[in-house]
């Protein structure tokens, strides 16, 4: 079951969080640290209502961040669409235990969802370059490739930004 986060989830979501940067590290993929993602960014995204979490079996398993509001650094990114009614995904994340299960997809799913039932024009998000598992990932769920973009205090190498247009 996919549901909005709430504050009480946040030790959990916290749990996922550093089990995934510390899976992500053992595999040389240096795209999460002990900085971001921090505490601090989800209790707003639960503030902001954007984070959604994955229960199973009344444990959360994953999550994920939605919203329309475009991070400041995409402001130069030439998307494929007009910037007027796009969906912004963030900070999906799948406890390493259950990666492989479709979770993930199922995340994904639900975001395009409620993209589709808006009406938005397009999902846009960014995944780290080295991370070739995602880059196949969202390759494979049509998302097409437009530039990149840094995040110094995360990595020297760069994140792919990707858009799915869902309405012309």
């Amino acid at each position: 079951m996919i549901r909005k986060a709430t504050l009480n989830d946040l030790s959990s979501i916290l749990v996922i969080i550093n089990a995934c940067t510390n899976h992500m590290i053992k595999n040389k993929i240096f795209q999460w640290n002990k900085k971001y993602p921090s505490k601090e960014v989800f209790y707003n995204d639960i503030k902001n209502k954007s984070l959604y979490v994955f229960e199973n079996n009344k444990i959360i398993i994953g999550c994920i961040m939605i919203t329309e509001s475009e991070s400041i650094v995409y402001k130069k990114v030439k998307w494929k669409t007009i910037n007027k009614k796009n969906l912004y995904v963030h900070r999906l994340a799948v406890n390493p235990k259950n990666q492989g299960k479709g979770f993930g997809m199922k995340l994904m799913t639900f975001a395009e969802q409620y993209a589709l039932k808006r009406n938005f024009l397009s999902i846009r998000l960014d995944t780290f370059s080295k991370n070739k598992r995602n880059i196949k990932f969202y390759k494979s769920r049509g998302y097409i490739k437009t530039e990149d973009v840094y995040f110094p205090n995360q990595s020297i190498y760069p994140f792919h930004c990707y858009e799915k247009i869902l309405n012309k």
